[in-house]
């Protein structure tokens, strides 16, 4: 397989790409490699290997860059140096370009990942003690969305007027049971299960960390959509974008069906593979959903 891979933990600005107008945005000149931005964990890693190789199938050259961590992949497709990454949901990305004034927009999904509240120590919900200490993860978007679990389970009320993905602990209005609260990144949920009472993490992680999912859950987020939606995760490209036949290649390969069954054979199918965000219709969701409608 024709696949240029490196590891990136610093990177400099370089200067931006020849441009082309397309349709779906704008592009370098070389249109058969495209450049992409991944993060080194299974579910980004794997399918974008899946699809580089059904990429060179259809002319193209994928190649993957993993960088370790989670601020320069947005802003290396900001400035046109790679054309697209894959790592974040739309949660992360609406944050980080709120935050950083950047430009990135999904071109379409591949995966939801269910999170849920674990514990080591206790089997329910009704057994977590008052003064129990709770891990959050630190980002914002995902710190508003263990609130909203914790929340969903009873153990907090929170204004129901904040959305999901602006929820902070200001917003907390009751904690009955004065919970208290440690925040660590968001990949550690699984390795500090030990160290808390109850603790916020994606079901994958405490799978790959080697628990027993069903004996460690105590609250499992419900996937409603308006959940569901902000946590899904995407491919995103910056101001430059792609043209409109990489973007569809693109599409091709990662919503392939080589793809979702990798997803369902993933730690007995601890992620759900997502492909309702599509070229057809990522604006209009990302317009909504920035807007607040989503």
């Amino acid at each position: 397989m024709n696949v240029r891979r490196r590891l990136l933990t610093f990177t400099a600005a370089l200067p931006a790409l020849a441009l082309t107008a397309t349709g779906c945005g704008l592009a370098g000149e070389d249109e058969e490699t495209i450049s992409i931005v991944v993060t080194e964990s299974a579910p980004f890693q794997e399918p974008a290997e899946i699809a580089a190789e059904l990429l060179e199938e259809q002319g193209y050259e994928l190649d993957i860059t993993y960088m370790t961590d989670i601020n320069q992949p947005n802003q290396v497709v900001q400035t046109g140096e790679y054309e697209a990454n894959y790592f974040q949901h739309l949660a992360y990305l609406n944050n980080f370009n709120n935050s950083n004034d950047t430009e990135v927009e999904p071109l379409f999904s591949v995966y939801y990942a269910p999170s849920g509240l674990f514990s080591l120590e206790y089997d329910d919900i009704d057994d977590i003690p008052e003064g129990a200490e709770v891990n959050l993860p630190v980002d914002p978007s995902n710190n508003g969305r263990a609130l909203q679990l914790l929340a969903d389970a009873g153990l907090i009320e929170i204004d129901q007027e904040v959305s999901v993905i602006e929820l902070t602990q200001n917003h907390i209005t009751e904690n009955p049971r004065d919970l208290q609260f440690v925040e660590t990144d968001q990949q550690s949920g699984a390795q500090v299960l030990p160290d808390v009472d109850l603790g916020f993490a994606f079901v994958r992680l405490v799978a790959e960390a080697g628990y027993e999912v069903d004996e460690t859950l105590v609250h499992l987020e419900d996937g409603r959509d308006e959940v569901r939606t902000p946590f899904t995760c995407v491919v995103a490209v910056g101001p430059e974008g792609v043209t409109e036949d990489q973007a569809q290649a693109l599409q091709d390969a990662f919503q392939s069906p080589e793809v979702e069954q990798w997803f369902e054979e993933y730690q007995g199918g601890v992620i759900d593979y997502a492909d309702f965000i599509t070229l057809d219709n990522a604006e209009e969701i990302w317009t909504d959903f920035t807007s607040g409608d989503a």
